[in-house]
């Protein structure tokens, strides 16, 4: 069963398994190259690139008269392409920092494809409705030969991706080193820019300028929670921006009025939010987990050490000793009735009486064993 016949079983109605085809194709295009934005730090780029596509497709309409999907997909990537290669041009040529550079361009360019917009929708034809939604997207608005021509363009981009994948790779964690192996890095640089524009713009009659931003930075930083390997972080970058863009198609199908695109972008933002939560090596809910056993077990080892330490004033090595005297060597540790209690739950040691603890054999041999490490440590 090939994907769309999938999807004519799961989506009967035409628009919304058109819509859900075309987020799903944004998602995977963005997904799998913003991860390269995201680990070369350039997640704002995105922003940059969409907001100076709009004067391409104002001025593709203009020029041709036409709103074809493909294009006004290829007079944003030509303005967007060239409104990267001027903020990296302006980076590499004067003492404007990228991020000055990045919000020069990124206005000038948005303010003019505004400019273009409202001249555009006073003429007195009325061929120029609906480029306006390029704005904030409208993906009510896909035909299925729109969500071809998007399949087919990122697909070009998907597969340029792999042929220079060991390149990109290099370009992304060491181009000096590359740059030393004999590597055109600056036409890396450049081809994988490109790239990017061109996941960018197929998204942008989808999501629209404003939120574009959000779909190529989104599902990578998700993904970056989850694993620290470059291969596995762009198929789970593409698989959390196919499920943000099949899950916003459908809910936004389920309420009158509300906006596929913005929608799309709340869910992808709550698979960020998960994995921030919740991935197993980052996530803040684990590394809380991991800080209480860890500050657990060192309450533990303090007091079986502090107790060792007062046997050491004692003939007998099983001398029992007061709570009252631990919990005054363990003023900043705390928790000295908690731990001798789980303490004595492993062996480690035994009640005498009311209010003394004494060691058990092993755990003299477990406490000289935590003195040996400390010793060679410090040494």
């Amino acid at each position: 069963m090939d994907l769309l016949s999938l999807f004519r079983d799961l989506f009967p109605d035409y628009t919304l398994r058109t819509v859900a085809l075309g987020s799903a194709t944004l998602g995977i295009v963005s997904g799998a190259l913003g991860a390269y934005a995201v680990l070369r730090r350039q997640s704002l780029l995105g922003d940059a690139m969409s907001h100076a596509a709009l004067p391409g497709i104002a001025l593709a309409f203009l020029i041709t008269g036409s709103k074809e999907t493909l294009v006004l997909i290829l007079g944003a990537a030509a303005a967007g392409w060239i409104g990267t290669l001027l903020i990296m041009s302006i980076v590499n040529t004067t003492r404007v920092k990228y991020d000055s550079a990045l919000g020069m361009v990124l206005s000038v360019f948005f303010g003019f494809g505004i400019v273009l917009l409202t001249l555009i929708q006073k003429r007195p034809d009325a061929t120029q409705a609906g480029l306006d939604n390029f704005l904030f997207g409208q993906a009510a608005a896909l035909l299925e030969r729109d969500v071809i021509t998007m399949a087919s363009i990122g697909a070009i981009a998907l597969l340029a991706m792999m042929i220079f994948w060991k390149e990109f790779k290099l370009l992304s964690f060491d181009p000096d080193f590359g740059a030393s192996l004999g590597f055109p890095m600056r036409f890396l640089d450049i081809l994988l820019t490109t790239l990017l524009v061109i996941a960018i713009v197929i998204g942008l009659q989808t999501v629209g300028v404003v939120l574009m931003s959000a779909m190529v930075v989104a599902p990578a930083a998700a993904a970056r929670q989850w694993t620290d390997r470059l291969s596995l972080m762009v198929v789970l970058s593409a698989l959390f921006g196919a499920l943000a863009g099949i899950s916003g198609a459908m809910i936004s199908s389920t309420t009158a009025h509300l906006p596929t695109g913005s929608t799309i972008v709340l869910c992808v933002s709550t698979i960020v939010v998960v994995s921030i939560l919740l991935a197993p090596n980052r996530g803040l809910a684990w590394k809380w987990i991991r800080s209480h056993r860890n500050s657990r077990k060192l309450r533990l080892e303090a007091v079986l050490s502090d107790l060792y330490l007062l046997t050491q004033q004692h003939k007998s090595p099983e001398y029992a000793h007061s709570t009252s005297v631990l919990r005054l060597m363990n003023t900043k540790q705390g928790g000295v009735d908690r731990s001798l209690e789980e303490l004595e739950e492993r062996g480690l040691v035994r009640r005498v009486d009311d209010g003394k603890w004494a060691l058990t054999p092993t755990g003299i041999n477990e406490a000289e064993r935590l003195t040996r490490i400390y010793r060679e440590k410090n040494l």
